[in-house]
């Protein structure tokens, strides 16, 4: 199907031209000529693929692929966690522009939240239906109600649950033509669909369960990269590998923490005269609290009664906790903006050392993410539309979405703040 390039997609790649050094009409005309560089588009979205894995494993077949274009790094976003992670790569939006949040204190229901869905701006999946494409999503959740939906054959979304195997054998059998469960009813799509995204979440549960040197990360890495090689030959049986461009990266990294700082944070804050507490997910403060911290990797700080309407509590909050042994940074309000965070965050953000947590010390070895040390994920471009042998300069979660419109002829979701990565791709 040969999609024409609107008015604002040629301005985007125009743009993005220019920041790889080339410029003035060429560029122009070098965008608005282009027909889509891929009939369709193949996302592997695994989650805690952190960047330093590519080490512990071959992973053969992910290799092969790059081959067909690059394996470079993507950073991520503040906070790294999933929801907000996976939304920015949905979107092409910053946290501060998709609203998407975890781990902070709601001031509207007066309780800790953990995490969500909820998104203030399209996704890719929404950008491409809105445009007359199609899209099939095998538990790619971000997606779910945004773009994708259970039993509609142009924005099929699969059953819930299931391994990585699962997906990848969903993903295959609408490549095959052949009907998915689709929330409890048999589907097929109409056709193969321009996006193609499945999730895997081997490499997260395991990196939370036993950390992110686990002894079984070895063996999760060539479980995953099997799948990546079912997949790929499956468009090939189909009949589209050549005219399929494929995106494979992660959310975030991982680590491991052993040892937990939370009577020294808290007694550092009473200390100054506030009575603190850290806030589990759906709990609503004590009476009397002035202080809450909501931990997902890092902590969000969050001023409460007359605190909250003192200038110097922040301040004063942070030169304490910020000379506290074994935490790396404090962020305020400023500085997360510099980071393009959610303003859902409170008024610190409290980054541990590595190997530390707020809270409590585990009993034994645990995987954790949220923090700036978990930013960095692989990324693959590949295959049809994709230079081969040419990175992407500085990629970022939020450039992945425009480059996938890109690359079919769609214009970017309408919030997007990334770029396309006009330097690694080219046209037919």
């Amino acid at each position: 199907m040969m999609r024409i390039r609107s008015r604002s997609l040629v301005a985007l790649g125009v743009a993005a031209l220019a920041s790889a050094g080339i410029g003035g009409a060429a560029a122009t005309a070098a965008v608005a000529s282009s027909p889509p560089a891929a009939e369709h588009v193949v996302l592997i979205a695994l989650d805690g693929f952190d960047a330093s894995y590519l080490d512990d494993a071959p992973m053969p077949n992910l290799r092969q692929l790059a081959t067909r274009g690059s394996l470079t790094t993507s950073t991520g976003v503040m906070t790294s966690i999933t929801n907000p992670s996976w939304s920015s790569i949905a979107t092409g939006a910053w946290p501060e522009t998709h609203r998407n949040t975890a781990y902070w204190y709601d001031e509207e229901t007066g309780t800790a939240r953990s995490q969500q869905r909820d998104l203030a701006v399209p996704t890719i999946a929404q950008a491409i239906r809105e445009q007359g494409g199609t899209v099939m999503s095998a538990q790619w959740f971000i997606l779910q109600n945004y773009g994708v939906v259970y039993a509609d054959p142009d924005a099929l979304y699969t059953q819930p649950g299931g391994t990585c195997a699962k997906r990848a054998d969903d993903a295959i059998a609408v490549l095959n033509g052949d009907a998915v469960n689709s929330g409890g009813q048999m589907v097929a799509a109409n056709g193969i669909p321009d996006l193609i995204a499945v999730y895997c979440d081997t490499l997260d549960v395991l990196g939370h369960a036993d950390g992110s040197y686990a002894a079984g990360m070895p063996a999760a890495l060539a479980e995953v990269d099997e799948q990546i090689g079912r997949v790929v030959q499956a468009t090939k049986d189909a009949g589209i590998y050549g005219r399929t461009a494929f995106v494979i990266t992660g959310d975030h990294g991982m680590g491991t923490f052993t040892h937990g700082m939370e009577s020294t944070l808290l007694g550092a804050i009473e200390a100054l005269g506030y009575d603190a507490e850290l806030l589990a997910a759906g709990r609503a403060p004590q009476a009397g609290t002035e202080v809450v911290i909501v931990v997902g990797g890092v902590g969000s700080l969050h001023l409460l009664g007359d605190a909250a309407g003192d200038p110097g509590a922040a301040a004063e909050i942070e030169e304490a906790v910020a000379a506290l042994p074994h935490v790396a940074a404090v962020y305020d309000k400023a500085e997360q903006q510099a980071m393009h965070m959610s303003p859902k965050y409170g008024e610190l953000i409290i980054e541990p050392d590595d190997g530390w947590s707020l809270g409590a010390t585990p009993a034994d070895p645990a995987g954790v993410h949220g923090t700036s040390r978990n930013l960095d994920v692989p990324l693959v471009l590949a295959g049809s539309g994709v230079r081969p042998n040419v990175g992407p300069v500085d990629p970022r979660h939020i450039d992945i979405a425009p480059t996938i419109a890109a690359l079919l002829g769609y214009d970017a979701p309408a919030g997007a703040d990334g770029r396309i990565l006009i330097e690694a791709i080219h046209s037919r």
